[in-house]
């Protein structure tokens, strides 16, 4: 078994790791940013952890009513702009907390008057020794150079970060997500067989929209280091705007649909896409009513769309550790890469 597909399984238990020990963590926050009265949230991130960042921008703004920015690192490491950052809450995110960039801009976001705080997988990195406070994820050291339990530790902590900054988060159904998460890895035999069929796919879309916007460009990264797929990732709305020009008769298109406020728009492209002669796999729930798609995964449980990010994203990470194995690939030794990138 592949470290990539191990680190997927282990994820229930780092992520009740992360919960355990850092919930009393966001009750203090939640205390101190009560006297703060933050007027942005800037996130910095790259990679996987920047798909966790427009994951945190939809959670804050929905949950909180806090304005939300992605920052662009080269506005402060090589246009050094003069950001005034005063009463933001400015929050890097990076696996290993070595990401030259994402640190640089901590520092800066510093000197302009903004709060820092880290979360990150490494105690001792030097994104936890710079920012103000730091939030760990316990997800134990990642082997594997796909980041999959470390992805949905940043995920956990942002959920606990929102229950500090707003009044709609519930540790209470947070609290589930790893009960939830659990019983996802079920899916890991039928995903094998299913993968099977795309052996030789060598390009496809993924799609979402809303709070699992993020999921499609994390899967969509998985796909492209893993599996060497040409994996194009769009919002459905964006997608509607020009790129769903592409789609010829068996045109592979992944569509992550938990039930909520996003599933009528997603469920009309589904039939669009159906009428294109597009290969639909469709991840939603056991109880989502589809229209005729290729293939359905359907994901255990009935969380609410504002707790399925975790538990969307798991199917998909097996997906792809699966459909490397078919091709031969090792998912853990991708070419040209390495666990921690640097760039300035």
């Amino acid at each position: 078994m592949s470290l990539m597909m191990q680190e997927i399984l282990d994820q229930p238990r780092a992520l009740k790791r992360t919960l355990e020990a850092e919930r009393e963590h966001a009750v203090d926050f939640k205390r101190f940013a009560a006297q703060q009265n933050f007027r942005l949230i800037v996130l910095v991130a790259r990679g996987t952890s920047d798909n966790a960042a427009t994951f945190g921008r939809y959670l804050f703004e929905l949950t909180t009513g806090i304005p939300v920015s992605l920052a662009a690192p080269s506005i402060h490491t090589i246009y050094h702009a003069a950001v005034d950052l005063r009463q933001a809450l400015v929050v890097g995110i990076s696996q290993s907390g070595e990401g030259t960039d994402i640190n640089l801009v901590l520092e800066s976001a510093r000197r302009k008057g903004a709060y820092t705080v880290g979360i990150t997988n490494e105690r001792k990195s030097t994104m936890a020794s710079l920012v103000d406070d730091v939030f760990l994820v316990r997800a134990g050291r990642q082997r594997s150079v796909a980041a999959t339990k470390t992805y949905t530790g940043q995920l956990m902590l942002l959920y606990l970060l929102a229950s500090a900054l707003g009044p709609h988060i519930t540790l209470g159904e947070v609290s589930a997500i790893p009960d939830h998460v659990q019983a996802t890895l079920a899916l890991a035999g039928p995903l094998a067989e299913l993968v099977e069929r795309y052996r030789y796919m060598r390009q496809c879309v993924v799609l979402a929209r809303g709070l699992n916007q993020a999921n499609a460009f994390e899967l969509a990264l998985k796909l492209m280091e893993t599996c060497y797929v040409v994996a194009e990732r769009f919002s459905s709305a964006d997608f509607l705007h020009g790129p769903i020009a592409m789609v010829e008769r068996g045109f592979p298109a992944l569509l992550l649909m938990p039930p909520g406020k996003t599933f009528p728009d997603m469920k009309r492209l589904v039939a669009r896409l159906g009428k294109l002669g597009a290969e639909t796999i469709v991840f939603s729930s056991a109880e989502a009513r589809l229209p005729a798609s290729t293939r359905v995964v359907r994901v255990p449980g009935s969380s609410p769309e504002l707790y399925s990010p975790i538990p969307y994203i798991v199917p998909g990470q097996i997906f792809a550790a699966r459909l490397a194995e078919v091709k031969g690939i090792d998912p853990d030794k991708p070419r040209s890469l390495q666990i921690v990138t640097r760039t300035v």
